[in-house]
């Protein structure tokens, strides 16, 4: 039996030099990462599709000087189906103040017909988008859905919230406090 001796001093070496190699591209990797989004943060730039016919490109930047509630979900998440009917009846009362609501699908290219069949089924009249390039959620930081980033209407990041039932006192409540501070 042949026992096989590992270079050690080699294999040592090797592993101190790819360890010099990441550290020295560490200060690159941290410069090109995104800053977090946090609340104070400037909200992070985007463009996605509306799912009406036809179809038309949309940027967070079309709705500066709005206080923006800015919902992630998916056609295939039942919590996303439970908040939508009172994201709409908080839409109803809260547009004329100038709120806007951006519900951006993060569904698989290729399901804007779905898309806008669950709007039309939920009856909603604020902007259904699709993150057709799947780079909202990385901007945004999000790791699951439905979550929701209140941005106030000058464009920094107010607060994150989860399920919500966004018609309930509770959520008007946080609403005015975070997006219409001044009304207050």
């Amino acid at each position: 039996m042949t026992v096989r001796r590992r270079p050690w001093g080699l294999t040592l070496i090797g592993a101190a030099a790819l360890a010099a190699g990441a550290w020295m591209m560490l200060p690159r990797w941290l410069a090109s990462a995104p800053p977090p989004v946090t609340v104070g943060a400037v909200a992070p730039a985007f463009t996605a599709w509306t799912v009406t016919e036809p179809a038309a490109r949309r940027s967070l930047a079309d709705y500066a000087g709005h206080p923006v509630l800015l919902n992630l979900w998916a056609t295939w998440c039942q919590p996303c189906r439970e908040e939508m009917p009172s994201f709409e009846r908080l839409y109803r009362d809260y547009a004329p103040r100038g709120l806007r609501i951006l519900a951006v699908s993060v569904d698989d290219p290729g399901m804007d017909a779905a898309i806008r069949d669950f709007a039309q089924r939920y009856d909603l009249t604020f902007d259904v988008l699709h993150d057709r390039r799947e780079r909202v959620m990385d901007r945004y930081q999000v790791r699951g859905v439905p979550e929701t980033i209140l941005i106030g209407a000058d464009g920094r990041i107010v607060g994150t919230q989860y399920i919500r039932d966004w018609a309930s006192p509770a959520s008007r409540a946080l609403v005015d406090s975070l997006l219409f501070p001044a009304a207050r």
